[in-house]
């Protein structure tokens, strides 16, 4: 399949979703909502909700029934960018390659940015008409994988170790793979498993899907860790080298490069496996599963 011309024709589709979804730049109080969109359409990948959508699809389920969902999903990812990025944090000046939202708005503008938008994620998920058209049978479950998987069990909790675990000699792998599976995987594995939830998945099909997000948000991160050794600032759109320099738990810190690249592939493999049950409606699923370990930005 066509995988850029697939992931560029989703990204279109969840853009113009959040479009309608978000207050306006012009709506009180302005310099909130000007925050909020600044960061939301700084060009990102929309990895997560594109996710979303091909597992929705990918067992049976309407495009339509996984889309705010998918925003949602965005909205969170998107604030937890913002936070990361603030000096309290990890101290960036530069996402996606623009400055950080801290930078151009001031870290309280930035801070209240990020809560805004946490929020506005639970909006579009309770909204009447969605609540409506897919049914509380799904959206009840597929809503708490989402804040399960955003909180203190999940991404905050994964943060939390990262910062603790800076700066430290002592690091072994398995608090690497707990700040990995939680910061950045907790929210890819929500991504799919609620975007099958949506769709209708059965008990089989669900555990397949579940197998895959928790893997590919592995590889996920641990592809970032090689990208942020590997690439440059042009290609990551923040400062490259950043991991090492403040001393941050990562796979290639602990096991060396090689086998971070070896890990990665593996965990790929154990994705494409975890999908062996479907057919072509999971191809979305299984070329991001292969782009992942692949992508140089």
């Amino acid at each position: 399949m066509d995988l850029k011309g697939y992931l560029k024709e989703r990204c279109v589709l969840v853009d113009n979703a959040l479009e309608k979804l978000l207050p306006g730049e012009n709506d009180l109080p302005s310099s909130i909502h000007r925050a909020m969109r600044y960061s939301v359409f700084a060009g990102g990948k929309r990895v997560r909700p594109v996710l979303m959508l091909a597992a929705c699809e990918a067992v049976g389920g309407v495009l339509e029934d996984a889309l705010p969902a998918a925003c949602a999903m965005e909205m969170i990812h998107t604030y937890s960018l913002i936070h990361d990025d603030l000096p309290a944090m990890d101290d960036d000046d530069f996402r996606r390659g623009r400055p950080t939202n801290h930078k151009v708005f001031g870290e309280a503008i930035a801070i209240l940015a990020g809560d805004a938008l946490l929020t506005e994620a639970f909006i579009a998920l309770g909204a009447p008409e969605y609540v409506a058209r897919v049914g509380a049978e799904r959206l009840v479950p597929a809503t708490r994988e989402i804040a399960f998987c955003a909180g203190s069990r999940g991404m905050v909790g994964g943060q939390v170790v990262d910062m603790e675990s800076e700066g430290k000699s002592d690091i072994d792998l398995a608090t690497v793979q707990y700040i990995h599976t939680h910061k950045t995987g907790a929210l890819i594995k929500a991504s799919v498993k609620s975007g099958a939830i949506l769709g209708g998945a059965d008990d089989a099909a669900l555990a397949a899907m579940t197998k895959f997000g928790e893997t590919i948000g592995l590889a996920f991160q641990i592809a970032d860790d090689i990208l942020d050794i590997e690439g440059t600032t042009e290609q990551i759109g923040k400062d490259a080298g950043s991991d090492q320099a403040r001393g941050k738990a990562t796979y290639p810190a602990v096991m060396g490069l090689a086998e971070s690249k070896r890990r990665a592939r593996e965990l790929v493999e154990i994705a494409l496996d975890a999908l062996s049950a479907f057919g072509e409606e999971a191809e979305p699923l299984r070329e991001i599963a292969r782009y992942i370990v692949a992508r140089e930005s």
